[in-house]
C-alpha cells in the first residue's frame, strides 16, 4: 500500500478535461480547443480525487490552453502555486490530420501515422523523457497533458500497449519500492537514456464519471 512518503515521490499524469472536439471526434493535436463545461466539470473531479490522494507539492501543465486550464482548476481546488508550463509535455503535432474526424483520418492514414505529423517513435520518447525527468527533478508533481502523448509514452516505459486515456484519467508512476507487492507494472526506470536507473510502477488512479460516449 502507497503511503504519503512514497506519494510525495511520485509524480500523477492527468490528461486535460474534455473539449467539444473530444465530443466530436476530431482531431485536436496542437489546435488550442479549449475545455467545454463538461471538461471544467471533470478537472474539479480529478482535483477532489487527488486531494485524498496527495501530498502534492506543485502542477505542471502542456502550454495548451485545455490542460492549462485543466491545470489552473486543479492547483485552485488544491491550493498549489499557479501551474508551471512545460514544452515538453504538449500534444502531438498530427500535422494535416488535425481537425479532421478520427474515422476520416484513420481511413487515410491507418494508425494515424500522417506523414507531416510528429512521429509515433518520437512522441513516445519525448513523452517518457518528459515524465522521466519530472520524476527526478519535481516528485510530488501533478502534470496535466493530453491523451496521445500520455498513451505513447506509459506504452514506451512499460513496454505493454496502454489503454485508451479518457479525458480527465489520471495514472501514478511511483518508485517501486516492494518488489513482492508491484503496482499493476513494475518496469525498467529510463535514467540518463539508459534502462539501468530505479525501478518504478505506473498505475491508472482514477477516471472522472461522465465521459462522452466514444
Amino acid at each position: 500500500m502507497s503511503t504519503p512518503e512514497s506519494r510525495a515521490a511520485s509524480i500523477v499524469i492527468v490528461r486535460h478535461g474534455e473539449t467539444d472536439w473530444n465530443i466530436g471526434r476530431r482531431i485536436q493535436g496542437r489546435t488550442d480547443i479549449p475545455l467545454n463545461e463538461r471538461g471544467r466539470s471533470q478537472a474539479g473531479e480529478i482535483a477532489e480525487l487527488l486531494h485524498d490522494a496527495g501530498p502534492w507539492r506543485r502542477v505542471i501543465a502542456s502550454p495548451l490552453s485545455r490542460a492549462a486550464e485543466t491545470a489552473r482548476i486543479i492547483s485552485d481546488r488544491l491550493e498549489l502555486p499557479q501551474a508551471e508550463i512545460a514544452d515538453d509535455v504538449i500534444e502531438r503535432d498530427f500535422g494535416s490530420a488535425e481537425g479532421m474526424l478520427v474515422t476520416d483520418a484513420s481511413a487515410r492514414w491507418p494508425g494515424l501515422d500522417v506523414p507531416d505529423a510528429e512521429a509515433l517513435a518520437a512522441l513516445a520518447e519525448r513523452g517518457a523523457s518528459a515524465f522521466g525527468r519530472i520524476l527526478r527533478e519535481a516528485p510530488g508533481s501533478i502534470v496535466v497533458a493530453h491523451g496521445a502523448l500520455i498513451r505513447s509514452a506509459l506504452t514506451a516505459l512499460s513496454g505493454t500497449e496502454a489503454p485508451r486515456i479518457l479525458n480527465g484519467e489520471a495514472w501514478l508512476i511511483s518508485p517501486a519500492v516492494a518488489r513482492d507487492a508491484p503496482a499493476a507494472h513494475e518496469i525498467p526506470f529510463p535514467v540518463d537514456e539508459t534502462r539501468n536507473g530505479p525501478r518504478i510502477a505506473i498505475r491508472r488512479l482514477g477516471t472522472p464519471a461522465e465521459q462522452h460516449a466514444f
